[in-house]
């Protein structure tokens, strides 16, 4: 099963390529009313200017809960090692399809890959919507730039839905057009949603009441201002936020629930199964005992052997000594 997962995670990879940095799905034309308010709001700027830019939101989501994941994995790893009596336990090694896997490799990868297949079925889901909602943003019509008097509007109350209507450029024209739901604002609160429950549910130590939610609560902070963020600088409507927010919470509540089922796994140095140990204590009774000496062997038969022709003679002929 291991090549079939990779098969549909490179799948579920080459999916959000196309969507994102490709024309393969084109963008629904959604029309709009002229001198319309809600979407002539002031353009700040390019994707890059933004307070919370693409790269830099990209490399949180992605850096910063596999660095968590990873170092909260070896942390356990190296107390439950140094915690066991190591010389009286079997150190069990994974093995995989192709190669021997230690306990905390396998586990970290498992955690991370899950992690990795919801943030780009996230990406999936966000783009898809916009492809097919077409929504514009608060800026658009700042961007688009439409010849008003060309269009004959006359009246505010007249629908445009001219394919060139727009005298822009044509990039901030196209990326206007995909703000329904807000992939920012989706992204963000998977990523924390994801990373907090984590914390919540796999870290036990003690004098951690209070730190654990903290740093969740502190994760699900930034990914709110992160889409508080984005309707302050009129690059996504409200309703826009909220979806996104929904969907992003919603793909990692499943992950974390269905997939990976609360975080629960093997631990990560793996003890005599508690079957096989309760078995291995209980003494054999009620079990015929295996006998080597070849003495012993010789008095059962005779025991046999006197007992079988004491049933057939009567009790005065056989010897007081005999078993009968």
């Amino acid at each position: 099963m291991l090549y079939f997962q990779l098969v549909i995670m490179a799948g579920t990879v080459m999916l959000a390529y196309y969507f994102e940095y490709t024309d393969t799905f084109n963008v629904h034309v959604q029309g709009f009313f002229c001198y319309d308010n809600a979407y002539t709001k002031p353009y700040l700027g390019p994707e890059a200017s933004s307070a919370v830019p693409p790269a830099i939101l990209y490399a949180v989501v992605c850096g910063v809960p596999s660095l968590l994941i990873t170092a909260i994995e070896s942390l356990l790893f190296l107390l439950q090692y140094v915690s066991e009596d190591l010389d009286n336990r079997e150190k069990i090694i994974v093995m995989g399809d192709c190669c021997y896997l230690n306990p905390l490799v396998r586990r970290t990868f498992r955690f991370l890959g899950v992690y990795a297949f919801g943030l780009f079925s996230t990406d999936i889901f966000v783009n898809a919507g916009q492809v097919v909602t077409g929504n514009l943003s608060p800026h658009f019509l700042t961007v688009c730039k439409p010849n008003y008097t060309a269009l004959g509007c006359v009246q505010t109350a007249r629908f445009v839905n001219q394919q060139g209507a727009c005298t822009g450029n044509e990039d901030d024209i196209m990326h206007a057009r995909k703000s329904f739901p807000s992939k920012e604002a989706a992204l963000s609160v998977y990523a924390a949603l994801y990373t907090a429950m984590y914390i919540t549910l796999k870290v036990k130590a003690k004098g951690t009441k209070l730190a654990k939610p903290l740093l969740s609560l502190g994760l699900m902070c930034l990914a709110f201002l992160t889409g508080i963020n984005r309707v302050v600088e009129y690059r996504n409507h409200w309703c826009d936020v909220i979806a996104g927010f929904i969907i992003g919470g919603a793909i990692a509540v499943f992950m974390v629930l269905g997939v990976v089922q609360n975080f629960k796994g093997k631990s990560l140095l793996n003890e005599i199964p508690p079957e096989e140990s309760v078995v291995s204590s209980i003494p054999m009774m009620g079990q015929p005992r295996i006998m080597d000496n070849t003495m012993e062997k010789y008095i059962a038969s005779q025991v046999l052997a006197d007992t079988f022709n004491c049933s057939r003679l009567s009790t005065t002929y056989c010897a007081p000594s005999r078993l009968c």
